[in-house]
């Protein structure tokens, strides 16, 4: 009986174990691989599913109304009406981290955008881009253990993140520079063609 009794309880314990190993692998397999792996809200407050991005190239930027680089938004514009549409769009997140620069509501933050820059690219809700309350997009574009490229500090707003077609992250560039430099250009100069 003893024998039964060990058998059963080992048996027991190697089931357990194998249950928590594949509880462990089926979390790994939930990792968000892409950006196409979120769901975000947009500034109106739907959901916006960053699947249907999918073969597009992205550039996502945090973004602010009371930033010495807000004036971007309308070389950001620029850029979306010259290439936007099948093959690229811009996503914007307008985020309040640094000196509180963005304290708007949505609806302030896109009267401002539209009103002041004739912005037409997809906004989103307004976001946290670093800290304890990091939205999880944010996460993983920042965190090389999730994206599988390289650890980014967000150093300020306008922030900019060059995604390729499969959802990941072909480049990320300083707050300062252009939404419209020679390095994205040359970046999108395959869907000019």
């Amino acid at each position: 009986m003893k024998t039964i009794g060990n058998i059963l309880f080992y048996s027991l314990i190697v089931s357990a174990f194998s249950f928590y190993t594949m509880d462990i692998h089926a979390k790994d397999a939930e990792k968000p691989q892409s950006l196409h792996d979120f769901i975000v809200e947009d500034i109106f407050g739907d959901p916006f599913d960053l699947s249907q991005l999918k073969g597009k190239k992205v550039m996502v930027v945090n973004t602010a109304s009371k930033c010495g680089l807000t004036p971007q938004y309308e070389e950001l514009e620029a850029l979306y009406r010259e290439f936007g549409g099948e093959n690229f769009t811009i996503i914007g997140f307008p985020a309040n981290n640094f000196m509180n620069q963005e304290p708007g509501t949505n609806e302030e933050i896109i009267t401002f955008c539209q009103e002041n820059y004739g912005v037409t690219f997809p906004m989103m809700s307004k976001v946290s881009v670093k800290g304890r309350d990091v939205a999880p997009v944010y996460e993983w574009l920042t965190t090389k253990e999730l994206n599988g490229k390289q650890d980014v500090r967000i150093s300020w707003n306008f922030q900019k993140f060059l995604i390729d077609e499969d959802g990941q992250i072909h480049d990320v560039l300083s707050p300062r520079e252009s939404p419209r430099s020679e390095q994205v250009l040359s970046w999108l100069s395959d869907i000019a063609e």
